[in-house]
């Protein structure tokens, strides 16, 4: 399959369809009620966020498909968001926006981020070249624990 998608910056009133792609990707991976309550809590996409931050959407046929978005705290640049609608994973739409993200943090001078994933999308990130770092407790459920990672830009 050809795709044909492009990638755009995110407008603050896409906020709600954002949270909700997250939403439907996270629960891709099986997890159950109370974790995706307790998701939808902690991962919600605010119009704040995106008017202050840089948040790009994979978009094919007016249909928002995938986004990510990055945060800047102090000296450290973490990839906040990353997702792909849970119709489209594994149909090269995540590698298409990685390749985004990496020519962005060139562009911007951002050497590095780091981040947190589920286990199951782990391997996804190792493939894309992200290096492992380590084991940290889920903000979303006590005790959880999952990888995180970082990306050296090159």
């Amino acid at each position: 399959m050809k795709i044909l998608a492009f990638i755009r910056p995110a407008t603050e009133r896409e906020a709600r369809i954002l949270s909700e792609l997250a939403v439907k990707s996270e629960a891709y991976w099986g997890y159950d009620e109370e974790y995706m309550e307790k998701f939808k809590e902690k991962y919600r996409v605010t119009e704040e966020y995106i008017k202050n931050s840089p948040v790009f959407v994979l978009e094919d046929k007016n249909k928002i498909l995938g986004f990510y978005g990055l945060l800047f705290e102090k000296d450290e640049v973490n990839l906040e968001f990353f997702y792909i609608d849970a119709d489209y994973i594994g149909k090269g739409y995540g590698r298409m926006l990685w390749g985004h993200l990496v020519d962005y943090c060139k562009e911007k001078g951002i050497k590095s981020f780091t981040f947190v994933t589920s286990p199951e999308a782990k391997g996804f990130y190792i493939k894309m070249g992200a290096e492992y770092l380590g084991e940290v407790e889920s903000l979303v459920k006590k005790g959880r624990i999952i990888p995180g990672l970082i990306y050296y830009v090159k």
